[in-house]
């Protein structure tokens, strides 16, 4: 399970022109499911995002999680982060899990985070998105379980 995350002021996802999740000040994820992923690998990516320390203390240094500065989690499905790119000019999604195998494996990391966290937005699992953002910092690591 890959997660790409940002730090973000605002963020926002619109299919079809309607916004179907949005939050404030928080993590934006992008989220890949691969194919040897399990149940085990949505929690580990869970505690992850909820307490990887992207956010500053009170001095400035990024000491402080979501967990504990708080603030919205928007989760939205992107198996294009799954891609094979090691060689040639055209991705292989090879290693991505097939869609019902992805779709219900990040469902759960959404039904968890729900019971976890007060703040969780998403996108739309397979549909095409329009994500926006204005990330804070930049601030955006690459997270993988």
């Amino acid at each position: 399970m890959i997660a790409l995350i940002q730090r973000v002021l605002e963020a926002r996802v619109t299919v079809d022109d309607a916004t179907v999740g949005e939050i404030g000040p928080g993590l934006l994820a992008l989220v890949a499911v691969e194919r040897e992923d399990t149940p085990a690998h949505v929690d580990r990516m869970l505690e992850r995002l909820l307490g990887y320390r992207v956010f500053a203390d009170e001095g400035g240094r990024m000491n402080c999680s979501l967990a504990t500065h708080g603030g919205g989690l928007l989760l939205v499905s992107q198996f294009t982060l799954a891609a094979d790119t090691r060689k040639g000019t055209r991705p292989s999604f090879t290693p991505a899990a097939p869609p019902a195998e992805a779709e219900q494996l990040f469902n759960q990391l959404v039904d968890r985070a729900r019971s976890r966290h007060p703040v969780v937005a998403t996108g739309r699992f397979g549909a095409d998105m329009k994500v926006s953002l204005i990330n804070d910092g930049p601030v955006t690591f690459q997270l993988q379980v």
